[in-house]
């Protein structure tokens, strides 16, 4: 195999022209076979065999630096970089990231996760180049999804006053996750449809250069008129209109063509945006027909496409999808608005439902909360549904435009806590801390599928910002009997006893039930709490734990700084100092990728962690342990 030959990088330069379409195939069937095990970003990534590649032909890596926008769909990337043995245990536990990280590889430069970002990167690095009077150069490959992203515009406009080389690859698949929304995806759409000026552009270059001696000269000569034929033949033309030269579009799945298209951007001396097209899915038949569903994929049967395990229902997600739609129809004035992810977020079912009140901005989540401010400062009662890591995007207009007007917007936060495999850029563990730190924004987590429907129900007619937060995956479906009415502010008693009370949010509570059984399976007494809110805190409720409780324990899925427990714990050690705290939450750190059990069970705050933490701090296990 050719494969097995490419060790680094500039293996690729000794392969011949005509075994580059026997590579490519042998890495997509390499990538189907090993994510089909692991899972991971599959379409994607198969989009971007060619592509990658041409980069790596065209390119002195690592010496030159490719910045991946996103990162999930690096994987051809770090196979050509001499990482194919890592594929084995891609996205576990210790194993190889599904992301660039530079402390994995000195062909990843930078580390991304989140979209839209790769311009402002490469940028930065192309300045600190010139300043250290350094020579490579820098590539950021962005796709179009990512353009309808505010940040990419920034970076654009600074970019256009680069004075040095500096290359966009811009790879144009029309798709992000689920399909482009936005002027963008239109304008891209003209562009790829102006074969005239591909034609015309691909037949002058050929004349010029078939003239002998003076041709090639003559090509170059004529840059400056391309931008004339352009202007006439490509309506619009955005990027030349900001002084950023313009290449393209170019076959994504064209080696050779992409590597001469590379060269000439080489040559540039300014900012350059080289527009290829590719096929997202490409060369495995689900994943073209499907791309979005294959975006993101757990381990599948390789022959059909499915997944080796069925999904189990309801996920948090599905009871959120069906219950907003039930609202929505009692309700005309709710509409629900989301950030290029209608699928992931439970909304495709409310965009089919109720298309008209149905909002997909793109990948523009600071846009989407803002938006989402002004409907509801006219009336209406939006919803916005976000993953809690993507949340983080939008802070400042969570901040600056929803809660200083106290305007009610209804935050679904989905995949909060801890997410798995996607490591430290998805993980969904800061936004009790960041959310509790705003004045005038209310947070409620639910303990069951039932609950998260009831504070629903509570949170379309709340007058103000609320957030509810609920993580990733099967919603639990125990404690069914204990429903007490959502109230503002109001914890739920769920065991009350004595000795040991467990203070729990949201995902924890299920954990606490198990904490409970084994304590009392030791004799302990021991009452469960369900906070139900983070912000307001029921203090009533800790009160009365502290009346009748030598040790209270707070759980929760977040963070420990700016958590619930130390909310809490400052509270108790203000007003009840007698009674000992302990905090159950994760360290101040970023979590890297795995199994979510896995990494409970290394983060202390699974159902035995917990126990041995209190069993550790409690008097009476210190004389049964002696005994």
């Amino acid at each position: 195999m050719l494969l097995d030959k490419i060790r680094q990088s500039s293996d690729m330069k000794g392969l011949k022209e005509e075994e580059y379409p026997i590579l490519a195939q042998e890495i997509r069937q390499f990538l189907i076979e090993k994510i089909s095990l692991t899972g991971g970003h599959l379409a994607s990534n198969l989009g971007v065999v060619e592509l990658t590649m041409a980069l790596h032909l065209a390119f002195d890596l690592p010496k030159d630096k490719i910045v991946w926008d996103v990162g999930h769909q690096s994987y051809t990337h770090k196979l050509l970089s001499g990482r194919k043995a890592g594929f084995d245990d891609l996205r576990q536990l210790g194993g190889m990231s599904g992301f660039p990280k530079r402390k994995e590889s000195p062909y990843d430069v930078f580390d991304t996760g989140h979209s839209s970002t790769s311009i402002s990167a490469g940028l930065g690095i192309a300045q600190a180049r010139e300043l250290l009077h350094e020579t490579y150069s820098v590539i950021s490959v962005i796709g179009d999804g990512a353009l309808t992203g505010g940040m990419a515009y920034e970076a654009l406009n600074n970019a256009a006053q680069m004075k040095k080389n500096f290359i966009i690859v811009l790879n144009d698949n029309e798709m992000s996750i689920s399909e482009n929304v936005g002027g963008m995806s239109k304008y891209l759409s003209n562009v790829r449809t102006q074969e005239s000026y591909a034609d015309l552009k691909r037949g002058i270059d050929t004349l010029l250069s078939s003239i002998p001696v003076v041709g090639k000269g003559l090509s170059y000569g004529l840059y400056l008129a391309k931008n004339g034929i352009k202007q006439f033949f490509v309506p619009g033309m955005l990027f030349e209109d900001m002084d950023i030269t313009y290449l393209g579009p170019v076959d994504g799945h064209n080696v050779k063509e992409m590597v001469r298209v590379f060269k000439e951007a080489k040559r540039v001396r300014h900012a350059v945006l080289v527009h290829v097209v590719t096929t997202k899915g490409k060369g495995y038949a689900p994943a073209e027909k499907n791309p979005a569903r294959f975006h993101g994929v757990e381990p599948f049967d390789v022959a059909t496409g499915k997944p080796l395990k069925e999904k189990v229902y309801p996920g948090y997600t599905d009871v959120f999808s069906r219950k907003i739609c039930e609202l929505a129809e009692k309700d005309p004035s709710i509409v629900a608005i989301t950030a290029a992810m209608p699928d992931g977020t439970g909304l495709s079912r409310f965009a089919k439902h109720f298309p008209e009140r149905f909002f997909d901005v793109g990948i523009a989540e600071a846009h989407a909360v803002t938006s989402a401010a002004g409907m509801a400062s006219a009336g209406l009662r939006p919803v916005v549904a976000v993953y809690s890591s993507f949340l983080q995007r939008g802070y400042d207009q969570v901040l600056h435009d929803v809660c200083i007007q106290g305007l009610p917007v209804l935050f679904a936060i989905d995949r909060a806590g801890l997410v798995g495999s996607d490591g430290e850029t998805h993980q969904g563990i800061f936004d009790v801390s960041f959310l509790s730190l705003v004045p005038g924004m209310s947070i409620m987590a639910p303990k069951n599928l039932w609950e998260l429907q009831r504070m629903l129900e509570f949170g379309v007619t709340f007058d103000g910002p609320l957030a509810i937060r609920y993580p990733r995956g099967q919603a639990y479906r125990g404690l069914k009997e204990f429903a007490a009415p959502v109230e503002y502010g109001k914890a739920e008693m769920l065991y009350e006893e004595s000795e040991i009370a467990l203070f729990a949010l949201g995902s924890m509570v299920s954990t606490g039930e198990h904490v409970r059984e084994k304590l009392k399976a030791r004799g302990y007494a021991c009452t469960l709490v369900n906070a139900r809110f983070v912000k307001p805190l029921d203090t009533k409720m800790l009160d009365r734990l502290c009346r009748n409780h030598r040790l209270i324990v707070t759980m929760e899925e977040n963070v420990l700084r700016g958590g619930m427990g130390m909310c809490a714990t400052r509270y108790i050690h203000e007003n009840n100092p007698q009674i000992p705290v302990i905090q159950i939450a994760l360290p101040d750190a970023y979590v890297e990728h795995g199994n979510v059990t896995k990494l409970r069970e290394m983060l202390g705050i699974d159902s035995d962690s917990v126990l041995r933490r209190i069993l550790e701090v409690y008097p009476k296990a210190r004389v049964s342990e002696e005994e």
